[in-house]
C-alpha cells in the first residue's frame, strides 16, 4: 500500500467524521467537487450532510464554526489556500483565539491551511502563515512534514478543545508517500529527531525537514554528522528537544521557507541564544526564503526559497567557524 500525504489528509477527516457525529468540515467547494486540492474526494457522498460548500467569504466560514463550536460541534475548516485565512483573521485571532479565556468555553476549531510554494503558483497561492498565527496566543499551530504525521496531527487537532491552525504543504501533496497509516503516534508539541547526529543540528520544520535531510545524507560521506529536528508543531514549540540537541552539537542552523522577518527561525535562536548559550560552540545561523513577495517565474521561486544546495552551504558555513 501507498498513501501519499493528501490521502492521508482525507483518510484523517474520514475517521474523525465516521468517529465522532459532532465533526463536520465547511469549506469551499469541498462538497462534490471534492476540495481545491481534492482533499475531501468523495467525503460528501459517504457522509450526507456533513460536508458543506461555503460561500466565498472566509470571514463568514470561521464565523459559522466559532459558532458552531460554542454549540459542542467540531467543525474542520479548508481554506482553498493558507494565503485567503487573511480575509477571516478577524475571526481567528479575535475570536477562535481568546474565547476560551473570555468565555471559559472551548472553541474546537480545526482550520486546514494549503500553505508553502510551488512552482508557478505566485505571491497569493504561496505563503507561509504559521508565524503570523503562531503569534497569538490560544492557537495551536501544527506543520506536519510526514504522511504519519499529516493523519496522526490532524486527528489530534480534531480531538483537541483548542482551535488548531493546520499547516499542510502542498508541495508534499503528491510527492510524499508512506507504506501505511500510522496505529501509534507521537503526540502534537513533541518534536522529532529525525536523524541523529553529533557535529551541527539543523533545525527545520514541514517541506524544509526533507532539504535537511537530504544535506546530512550529503554530507555524511565527509564524515560530517548532522542532526535533524523537526518541529513538528511550533505553537507549543518543543523547547527542551532543541536544547537537548544542540548539546550534542554545538552547533545551530534553523531553516524555514517562511520570511525571515519574526518568524519561527528567529524565535527558535532567540530561545537557544537567551536560554543555550552556553552551549554554542558558534553563532547560530537561519536560511529563509528572500524577503520579498513569493515569484511566480519557476526560476524565480526555486531561488526564493531555502534549497537543499544552498542549506548545504550555510552547514559548511557554520561548520567552520
Amino acid at each position: 500500500m501507498n498513501i501519499t500525504y493528501l490521502e492521508a489528509i482525507r483518510e484523517a477527516q474520514a475517521k474523525a467524521l465516521a468517529d465522532d457525529p459532532r465533526v463536520f468540515i465547511y469549506g469551499q467547494d469541498v462538497g462534490s467537487f471534492g476540495g481545491a486540492f481534492k482533499a475531501t474526494k468523495n467525503l460528501a457522498q459517504e457522509f450526507p450532510g456533513r460536508v458543506l460548500d461555503a460561500p466565498i467569504s472566509e470571514d463568514a466560514m470561521v464565523g459559522a464554526a466559532v459558532g458552531a463550536a460554542l454549540q459542542g460541534m467540531r467543525p474542520i475548516i479548508e481554506m482553498q489556500f493558507a494565503d485567503f485565512s487573511t480575509v477571516g483573521f478577524n475571526q481567528i485571532v479575535n475570536q477562535a483565539a481568546t474565547m476560551y479565556w473570555r468565555t471559559l468555553c472551548p472553541c474546537p476549531v480545526t482550520i486546514r491551511l494549503p500553505f508553502g510554494g510551488t512552482s508557478g503558483s505566485g505571491p497569493f497561492h504561496s505563503q507561509c502563515m504559521e508565524a503570523i498565527y503562531a503569534h497569538y496566543p490560544g492557537l495551536v499551530v501544527m506543520t506536519p512534514a510526514t504522511v504519519e504525521d499529516a493523519y496522526s496531527m490532524l486527528l489530534e487537532a480534531v480531538a483537541i478543545d483548542d482551535p488548531v491552525i493546520f499547516c499542510e504543504h502542498k508541495y508534499l501533496y503528491y510527492h510524499l508517500k508512506a507504506d501505511c497509516l500510522p496505529k501509534e503516534a507521537m503526540p502534537a508539541g513533541k518534536a522529532r529527531i529525525s536523524r541523529p547526529g553529533r557535529d551541527l543540528t539543523i533545525v527545520a520544520y514541514s517541506a524544509m525537514v526533507h532539504e535537511a535531510l537530504a544535506v546530512a545524507a550529503e554530507l555524511a560521506p565527509e564524515g560530517i554528522e548532522v542532526e535533524v529536528v523537526d518541529l513538528r508543531t511550533i505553537k507549543p514549540l518543543d523547547t527542551d528537544t532543541i536544547m537537548a540537541s544542540v548539546a550534542r552539537t554545538g552547533r545551530l542552523l534553523c531553516v524555514g521557507e517562511a520570511w525571515p522577518w519574526g518568524g519561527v527561525t528567529s524565535e527558535v535562536l532567540a530561545r537557544v541564544a537567551s536560554e543555550g548559550f552556553g552551549l554554542l560552540d558558534a553563532p547560530p545561523m537561519r536560511l529563509n526564503a528572500k524577503d520579498t513577495p513569493v515569484p511566480f517565474h519557476p526560476n524565480l521561486w526555486a531561488a526564493h526559497r531555502p534549497t537543499a544546495r544552498s542549506i548545504a552551504q550555510a552547514a559548511r558555513n557554520l561548520l567552520r567557524l
